[in-house]
């Protein structure tokens, strides 16, 4: 059976041109996002000063709940962190949303309107970051999901509608949850559009990402903001604070998550560097791969859990070279024969398996000489993207020619769409004028590649 025909290479010229185009693409959506909000914010602004600020101590009230649960929520999420720890302060958005849910104070009529609302919740925010700016895209979505919320609620209580049915008596609170429900769903597809914007990949993923963690926290948040805006409209102000305790220990427990997370992270890391410190790799090798990988598999639509085991595995590709005596030249094992390939990632994968990481990163590690359609998808994208790494970095092929070498070998070692993925990847971090792709380390030359004899030292394994 004959070969596949490898695609066609591209030229440098659409190279240039597809990083351009999605350079464009992604600064036209945030500003377009970034617009939007500035314009809500600047109308909401204008109506409160012109009608005035309606009841200012339940505005205050509301405005330093909002301002401490954004200064409680500094730390902004990192690439590591659990899918479920998406928003950064969760107690000033279940304010934000309370606020916008708010119709009485102690039985006492107190809707706040729509630009009431988007005003407030500016000047919390703002002030919540007080001393460092407040990120704009977090901005955007407070704004925008707030106003939002206002609008589709405020109208609603102001008419009377809500006084009948479906909206009256038990009905009130699933009314509630649904508006919720929406602004949720909006603020995913704010998050994902901007998510999109900033790291590249298609939208689909994106948005399935941020849905599949509004269970988590979303959830909590959601039914924080109607359970205080039921209890503010019997019981009073007071109420606020009673009913943000549950939410402040479930914060509290997700911030331990994320740092056990991050901790995990940090060990990986440090381990991978090993091969770095011993000489057997050049310096940033996996930090550099990981990247790539984790890129190529949001190109391909990989779930968060799925990129994170791809991160971790790229990391620890090579620290098997570990249990060698003589180090491979330069650490490129793309070079080597199969067998040799082969025996390194078997040790790789013993090493993983004994630091304590989840099995599905040794199973990743271990299948790296494998062809490729005997591999899993992560083990495809972490192989590609190491060959890319060693080929852009030896001096008789370099970048130009790293992409149409690996093109050629589609046929057995390599994925055709992971390659075609990593194209895309490296095209949108070309340089828009040069076309030149990253990923040649100055000062990396790995010579002439050593082809070692049966039994040699090289893949002899420590006796310490």
């Amino acid at each position: 059976m004959s070969a596949p025909a490898a695609p066609a290479a591209r030229s440098p010229r659409a190279v240039r041109l597809t990083a351009l185009t999605a350079q464009v693409n992604a600064a036209v959506v945030v500003h377009c996002v970034h617009a939007a909000a500035a314009a809500v914010a600047l109308a909401a602004l204008l109506g409160t000063s012109r009608h005035g600020l309606e009841h200012p101590r339940v505005a205050l009230a509301y405005g330093v709940l909002i301002a401490l649960g954004e200064a409680g929520g500094r730390g902004r999420r990192s690439a590591g962190a659990p899918a479920e720890a998406r928003e950064p302060a969760p107690v000033g958005a279940a304010g934000t949303l309370a606020y916008a849910l708010l119709g009485e104070v102690g039985r006492e009529p107190a809707a706040p309107g729509p630009a009431q609302v988007v005003a407030v919740v500016l000047a919390a925010v703002l002030a919540g970051a007080l001393g460092r700016p407040p990120a704009r895209d977090h901005l955007a979505r407070r704004l925008l999901t707030a106003g939002f919320a206002a609008l589709c609620f405020q109208p609603l209580h102001a008419c009377g509608a809500l006084g009948r049915w479906p909206g009256h008596g038990p009905c009130y609170a699933p009314v509630l949850l649904l508006l919720l429900a929406l602004t949720a769903l909006c603020d995913a597809v704010l998050a994902a559009a901007l998510a999109r914007a900033r790291t590249g990949g298609p939208y689909g993923p994106a948005l399935r990402d941020e849905l599949r963690a509004l269970p988590g926290i979303g959830t909590a948040i959601c039914a924080t903001a109607v359970v205080m805006s039921l209890a503010v409209a019997v019981a009073g102000l007071w109420a606020l604070p009673v009913f943000c305790l549950p939410l402040l220990l479930t914060q509290l427990s997700f911030r331990r998550y994320a740092a056990v997370r991050a901790t995990r992270r940090q060990t990986i890391a440090s381990l991978a560097r090993s091969t770095e410190i011993a000489g057997h790799t050049p310096a940033g090798h996996a930090r550099r791969v990981a990247a790539l990988s984790r890129a190529t598999g949001r190109e391909l639509g990989l779930a968060e859990a799925d990129l994170t085991v791809l991160e971790y595995a790229a990391l620890m590709h090579d620290i098997g070279q570990l249990s060698l005596l003589d180090p491979v030249p330069a650490g490129a094992t793309e070079l080597l024969p199969p067998a040799e390939r082969r025996r390194i990632a078997l040790l790789g994968g013993a090493v993983v398996r004994q630091a304590g990481v989840p099995g599905e990163v040794a199973v990743v590690v271990e299948c790296q000489a494998d062809p490729f359609r005997e591999q899993p998808v992560a083990a495809r994208i972490v192989r590609t993207a190491n060959a890319y790494e060693d080929l852009a970095g030896a001096p008789s092929c370099g970048p130009p020619h790293a992409l149409e070498r690996l093109r050629l070998a589609t046929a057995h070692d390599h994925d055709p769409q992971v390659v075609e993925a990593l194209a895309r990847v490296l095209a949108r971090r070309a340089d828009p004028v040069t076309g030149r792709v990253p990923g040649h380390v100055p000062g990396r030359a790995p010579g002439p590649v050593a082809r070692p004899r049966p039994g040699s030292a090289m893949v002899r394994e420590r006796r310490e």
